[in-house]
């Protein structure tokens, strides 16, 4: 979530004017992080954002890099009616750049935040900053088109994306065969799930790892519903390797089903959230990256391990052991019930033990 607050500490900060109800402009949150943690400088490179995570993904070299990207480029005031509204100014677009993802889901509840022409915009800059886009578009077509990823040396890796009303996001988002917006699943019903599974299985070849990028469910509380679980296990079924859920600020638990990885919340990453002080039990200031790794041509999860950062500044940091012993316990804890515990590995990092 690289608008509202983010954008103000960037070089090219753009308009700060909000339509919040009780935030009218940008630079406040600016002030909540400041007070709660000391001041900070401005402007921030671009790389300051992601901090101590580019340091990991040099030193981990992930053949692919899937982000979620729920912030609209533009400077249009085009506001949606909606109470939070992120954008990000197009000369930002460095800050994204800088960490070269190979997939940046877009099939969420804040892409169309300005609109139309927000929409475009945000196209627009990401395709002149060779960073492929994925679950929106400009028409149906483009928004469902899946992106495949081929890693030097590598197979394919096929990237689906779309988003689920429960998210938040607008009906009136959904792309149509006319209209550019997001991929918008009309329900997580059996029928649904199948229609995906028919997009996986005429666009993955044998030998392709395929990914499905999912915004849906609420932004607070550890519970899955009973529908999400469905929906994942009759993906994975139909050949889906990975399910990279996400909407919650927070992560949520994790699963392994038939031998498939299942994140049912990714929880935030880069956001503008510090010093707010609201939900503090669930601890949204500790952040993790995800490696999943998968056997080549299967898919089949060899191992994961995750990695605790902290926001502290609008940036990421290492946390203390402390940090890590407590995403641990809240991993280890979540995601009991569907299988799996979590436990500390070398390095204050984080990794998955199957137990059935």
């Amino acid at each position: 979530m690289t608008g509202r607050g983010v954008d103000q500490i960037l070089s090219h900060p753009g308009s700060p004017r909000l339509w919040e109800p009780f935030a009218r402009d940008a630079r406040s949150y600016l002030n909540l992080a400041e007070a709660a943690n000391g001041p900070i400088a401005r402007p921030v490179p671009p790389s300051w954002p992601w901090g101590d995570a580019l340091r990991v993904l040099a030193q981990t070299k992930p053949d692919v890099r899937l982000i979620n990207l729920e912030t609209s480029i533009t400077q249009s005031d085009q506001a949606e009616g909606k109470d939070v509204l992120y954008r990000m100014n197009p000369a930002n677009i460095a800050c994204l750049a800088v960490a070269r993802p190979d997939a940046c889901a877009l099939a969420n509840n804040h892409v169309l935040d300005f609109g139309s022409a927000g929409l475009l915009d945000t196209l627009d800059t990401l395709a002149g900053a060779n960073i492929p886009g994925v679950g929106a578009g400009r028409d149906l077509q483009q928004a469902r088109r899946p992106l495949a990823v081929t890693p030097p040396g590598r197979g394919r890796v096929i990237v689906f994306a779309a988003g689920a009303e429960s998210s938040g996001i607008p009906p009136h988002w959904a792309a149509t065969p006319y209209r550019g917006g997001v991929n918008l699943l009309p329900d997580l019903s059996a029928g649904t799930a199948d229609q995906v599974g028919d997009w996986v299985r005429q666009a993955k070849q044998p030998g392709d790892v395929a990914v499905f990028s999912v915004h849906w469910g609420s932004n607070w509380g550890y519970e899955v519903p009973a529908s999400h679980v469905d929906f994942a296990h009759r993906l994975v079924d139909y050949g889906v390797d990975i399910i990279h859920g996400h909407s919650s600020h927070h992560p949520r638990p994790i699963e392994v089903y038939r031998d498939r990885l299942i994140l049912y919340g990714a929880g935030d990453f880069i956001d503008d959230y510090e010093g707010i002080g609201d939900h503090d039990e669930y601890r949204d200031d500790l952040r993790a990256m995800y490696f999943p790794a998968v056997q080549e041509g299967t898919g089949r999860l060899l191992g994961l391990t995750m990695v605790p950062l902290k926001a502290h500044h609008m940036a990421l940091h290492h946390g203390s052991t402390q940090d890590s012993g407590d995403l641990c316990d809240v991993f280890d804890q979540i995601s009991a019930p569907f299988g799996v515990r979590v436990q500390r590995a070398h390095d204050s990092m984080l990794e998955l033990v199957q137990q059935r």
